[in-house]
């Protein structure tokens, strides 16, 4: 294979308003990526793609830090999208104020229309149909923005779920490419790099909070235990 593969041998012309994306497209970016480390990838992806083309998500939760500080070294003007559900815990807000004042990063709130969210509040649509509540306040706010973009960076990991440890570097996901730069950086690469870079954990960590979502349905767990108590869900929506 050759060694040098870029998205415009794989995509058509990357800058194309709709550059093709299929299954070979994706095995080929996978092999060429596959082979760099986190950072680099992420370098990659900037000469690969037009930077104006590339989301990025991030929920400020548990260690957002450790994925926005390589982010912020990199590329600086990236725009960071927060999908701003409206039962967030303050600390988190508090956490995503301070990154951006720390970071410097430039952010934009991503939320439902007013009276879609209120409809959940009255209804408490968290506790009798949690999908229904996450997909309302998280998955459609973020699907009106996405047809923007050709690449959706996001910076899940292998060992955070079970379903997240089938994920690949790259991923076809609703008509976007998917692009889960970290995906096989293990926990105790995390952890040390934001040791040595003392940078902030959410302060909810230190309260035995390793997943963090929405106030009503997040407590205190290892890996995503905490997540939705008592239901079998898994994932909010975003991601499958």
């Amino acid at each position: 294979m050759n060694a040098t593969i870029s998205a415009a041998s794989v995509l058509g012309h990357p800058a194309a308003p709709n550059p093709i994306i299929d299954d070979q497209a994706i095995v080929r970016l996978n092999a060429e990526y596959r082979t760099l480390a986190f950072e680099e990838r992420l370098r990659r992806l900037y000469r690969d793609f037009p930077a104006d083309k590339i989301l990025l998500t991030s929920s400020f939760a548990a260690t957002s830090a450790y994925f926005l500080h390589i982010v912020s070294r990199i590329r600086p003007e990236q725009r960071v999208h927060f999908i701003d559900t409206g039962y967030h815990f303050e600390e988190t807000l508090k956490y995503r104020d301070h990154l951006v004042e720390r970071l410097g990063l430039q952010v934009s709130d991503v939320r439902a229309e007013d009276w879609q969210h209120q409809f959940t509040v009255e209804e408490q649509t968290w506790k009798r149909d949690p999908d229904f509540c996450c997909s309302v306040n998280k998955v459609e706010p973020l699907e009106t923005i996405k047809g923007q973009y050709q690449v959706w960076v996001s910076s899940l990991m292998r060992w955070q779920s079970e379903h997240r440890a089938g994920l690949d570097i790259f991923e076809i996901r609703r008509g976007i490419i998917k692009f889960n730069p970290m995906i096989d950086v293990s926990r105790e690469e995390r952890d040390r790099y934001i040791a040595e870079h003392d940078i902030p954990f959410h302060p909810l960590v230190a309260q035995g909070y390793s997943s963090i979502g929405c106030k009503h349905c997040t407590v205190a767990g290892e890996g995503r235990s905490g997540r939705w108590l008592g239901k079998p869900k898994t994932e909010c929506g975003l991601h499958l």
